[in-house]
């Protein structure tokens, strides 16, 4: 038994173990362990659960992947008519509102004037 086995197997692994299972099926004379747990019997029900597990695995990623990229599309969307919200309040109410404060951006007046730079002295 591997010590840590909630890490995923390595696909040659995998690949390798479904080798062992197809030459076990075609021994001369056929396969017959003294353990039953270990009959190509439950060899074989086991790589049938592992592959319907892999097919629903992937499935669920595609599905994932598609609700990812809805939620992200509709983030953007949410995102870019706030942006856009933000210029209606300033075009509305004026660069200068209580109301453009309100919606999370500067006044026009709170922002620091430009001050003028004091020319350095020439040697």
């Amino acid at each position: 038994m591997a010590k840590d086995q909630t890490k995923r197997l390595k696909p040659a692994i995998v690949q390798e173990d479904k080798d062992v299972v197809a030459a076990l099926a075609a021994l001369t004379p056929p396969y017959a362990p003294a353990n039953a747990q270990y009959s190509l019997a439950n060899l074989t029900t086991a790589q049938t659960a592992m592959t319907t597990a892999q097919t629903t695995e992937v499935q669920k990623q595609g599905e994932l992947d598609a609700a990812r990229d809805t939620a992200n599309t509709t983030e953007w969307a949410l995102h870019n008519q706030v942006l856009e919200a933000k210029k209606q309040v300033a075009a509305q109410y004026g660069s200068d509102s209580d109301q453009l404060q309100a919606i999370g951006l500067k006044k026009k007046s709170e922002y620091k004037k430009p001050s003028k730079k004091k020319a350095s002295p020439k040697p």
